[in-house]
């Protein structure tokens, strides 16, 4: 079946525990010392770290664009999945290709378009809440923290750890979930009138009672 990138969520949640522990434990002492710049010279250093910053954090922002496009995608494969139980089983496989070729190429043409509408909002967004929030003391301690090749391969654990993770929870909890999803299942189509079929889908609308 096709797979699909994370969502952001825990990719971000990784990199942003990693800054924070770094931040709780870096010393700023080596940043304490630098000598004061006059104020114009301070605020064309500053567009610079930013800009730096904006360069390190490309990567993440790829990400997150990748996981919000391919986002409806994964949605509709999951639908796609169930309504596939209800085809006969002679053209499941055949059918199952023909939509991952659909989603694919979806994908290969959603990914491009928002990564690079990504890449252009970033410095109209982030870069002014930087501004605003950090001075280039922060900012240059920020860089740093990004530029430490121990973060980079922590960050770079950020795809596997939330794998690894997933397929513990997904294990760990499915026998006690799926009854759930499926008694839900059956009481929304219930309610739509449409007869629940044994595996907890729907087979159409129901026949109208006898009297």
């Amino acid at each position: 079946m096709l797979k699909f990138s994370m969502p952001m969520a825990l990719s971000a949640a990784c990199k942003a525990t990693a800054l924070t522990a770094v931040l709780v434990t870096a010393s700023a002492a080596s940043w304490a010392q630098a000598p004061a710049a006059a104020p114009a010279a301070t605020a064309q250093g500053k567009k610079e770290l930013i800009a730096r910053v904006l360069q390190l954090q490309q990567p993440g922002i790829e990400v997150m664009a990748k996981g919000l496009a391919e986002q409806p995608a994964l949605q509709l494969m999951q639908q796609a999945s169930q309504a596939l139980q209800r085809l006969p089983a002679e053209r499941r496989e055949a059918v199952a290709r023909d939509i991952e070729a659909d989603l694919r190429k979806y994908a290969d043409e959603a990914v491009p378009i928002v990564r690079d509408r990504a890449l252009k909002a970033a410095p109209l967004t982030i870069a002014p809440m930087l501004e605003e929030r950090m001075n280039e003391d922060e900012l240059r301690q920020v860089i740093a923290m990004l530029e430490s090749p121990v973060i980079r391969k922590f960050q770079g654990m950020a795809g596997d750890m939330q794998r690894v993770l997933t397929e513990k929870v997904v294990a760990d909890s499915k026998s006690d979930i799926e009854p759930k999803v499926r008694a839900v299942q059956q009481t929304v189509a219930k309610r739509l009138g449409i007869e629940p079929t044994p595996n907890g889908g729907a087979s159409g609308p129901a026949a109208p009672a006898k009297k």
